[in-house]
């Protein structure tokens, strides 16, 4: 059996989540579950919770790497809980755990994971009209050396689409 394709969501924490963002977290978590692939955030609130509850409400699969070390720090839509123990490092751990990462919203921890994952050429999809991090590298790359462009999309239909297109031409 081929392995699963892990699809790696980012974006803003509790603090910056706007209803709008929770919405299109929520329903990219879904496309992610329809699509048969697995989902892997950080496993935490905002964006995080509502894409695990998102791919949990549609009959997904998902993992929740968390920074601390005790997994009663997870959301309660995480179905794995990996307790890194590694603090802000785990960011790292995230971006090399999706084959490619679909960003929404995000602040200075997104930038962190998007920054590793652009590192580690990682697929890299952001959805314009979340604001944030994904609004600000859409359609852009993040440095002089081009190595992934991240492709700014409209919609979480859309995020899932070309994320998985993008996974299966690397």
């Amino acid at each position: 059996m081929p392995k699963k394709i892990q699809i790696l969501i980012i974006g803003h924490n509790e603090s910056g989540t706007t209803p709008e963002t929770a919405k299109l977290a929520y329903e990219t978590g879904v496309e992610v579950a329809k699509s048969g692939a697995v989902l892997i955030t950080g496993g935490l609130d905002g964006v995080m919770k509502a894409a695990c509850h998102g791919a949990k409400d549609a009959g997904g699969l998902t993992v929740g790497i968390i920074p601390q070390n005790e997994p009663s720090f997870a959301n309660e839509y995480c179905d794995i809980v990996i307790p890194s123990g590694m603090g802000l490092a785990r960011d790292f751990l995230n971006a090399l755990s999706g084959d490619g990462v679909i960003i929404i919203g995000g602040g200075s921890g997104t930038l962190s994971e998007t920054c590793a994952a652009y590192m580690y050429k990682k697929p890299i999809v952001a959805i314009k009209n979340s604001g944030g991090i994904a609004e600000k590298y859409a359609d852009q790359y993040l440095d002089h050396r081009k190595s992934v462009l991240i492709t700014g999309v409209s919609s979480p239909k859309e995020a899932v689409k070309v994320i998985l297109e993008k996974i299966r031409s690397t």
